[in-house]
């Protein structure tokens, strides 16, 4: 089939946008978005509101209640800081994927506890519909934590690293 044909894989199809929702609503998935050449979705739910420059605002978002195999080693979401902890921070998902510490099984992790980052320090990867998006720390500081293991599966707004911002 020709290319000239506008309706051939348009992401603004309304029968592919309906596809899209009855897959976020089976596996329970809160956003997606979709780049194909200057082509780009992206289907929110859940009380996502985008501001008008276009940035999601970085709060946590509750999510569905899924129940997540026990580890000795799960601990709690990390709680709001308090006065004596002002100079702590979290670097959070910025989507739903799978996150990765190091660009393969091989390489070095991109950061450890007790390495500075920058904002443009790359910390991980989160990978999202076989798209591997390597995500900036956004923030100066030294890292006090990894908050989640390799190839565990991450939701929107779920802290990634503890960091000292005093530092």
């Amino acid at each position: 089939m020709a290319k000239s044909d506008p309706n051939v894989d348009d992401v603004f199809d309304i029968k592919q946008i309906r596809r899209l929702i009855e897959l976020m609503k089976e596996h329970d998935l809160s956003e997606i978005d979709l780049r194909q050449s200057s082509q780009r979705i992206r289907l929110c739910r859940g009380g996502l509101v985008e501001t008008p420059g276009g940035v999601v605002p970085q709060t946590q978002i509750p999510s569905a209640a899924i129940p997540a195999p026990q580890t000795p080693a799960q601990t709690e979401t990390p709680k709001p800081a308090d006065e004596s902890q002002e100079h702590i921070a979290y670097i959070t998902s910025p989507m739903v994927g799978t996150f990765y510490s190091s660009a393969n099984q091989n390489a070095e992790p991109y950061v450890r506890v007790g390495d500075h980052v920058d904002p443009e320090t790359t910390v991980c990867i989160v990978e999202a519909m076989k798209v591997f998006n390597e995500i900036p720390a956004e923030i100066s500081g030294r890292i006090l934590a990894v908050l989640v293991e390799a190839e565990e599966s991450v939701d929107y707004g779920k802290p990634l690293f503890k960091v000292d911002t005093s530092k």
